[in-house]
């Protein structure tokens, strides 16, 4: 089993910046991809941004391209989401999920593993 956490949520004003973190533990060497998802009120939960563990590609959902940055740290067994000129769109719970597929993964019947969620709201 793996266990995910995920720390780093809050509340910041549209323009700003934020950093989840994802901290990992158990049988971590299990996972091959590590992405992040979000949920906002009233709506389905989305694909954010996924990162390989093999080669450290990256992929993004359109809404966050250019604004949002996957990363990894090995050694921590963390992973991270740099979310800066947040919009109020960007309000919702966000997830942190570990796959057992190799390869940038975005569909989240493919994750085994889930972190409780941390809530980012973003005011206008």
């Amino acid at each position: 089993q793996v266990q995910l956490v995920e720390s780093g949520g809050g509340l910041v004003q549209a323009g700003g910046s934020l950093r989840l973190s994802c901290a990992a533990s158990g049988r971590t060497f299990s996972t091959y991809a590590e992405g992040w998802f979000r949920q906002a009120p009233g709506k389905e939960r989305e694909f954010v941004a996924t990162i390989s563990r093999r080669s450290g590609s990256t992929y993004y959902a359109d809404s966050v391209k250019g604004r949002f940055t996957i990363s990894r740290d090995n050694a921590k067994n963390t992973v991270y989401l740099q979310m800066n000129s947040l919009k109020p769109e960007d309000t919702a719970v966000y997830y942190c999920a570990g796959s057992r597929t190799i390869g940038l993964v975005t569909t989240q019947s493919t994750y085994n593993y889930w972190g409780q969620g941390t809530q980012v709201t973003v005011s206008s």
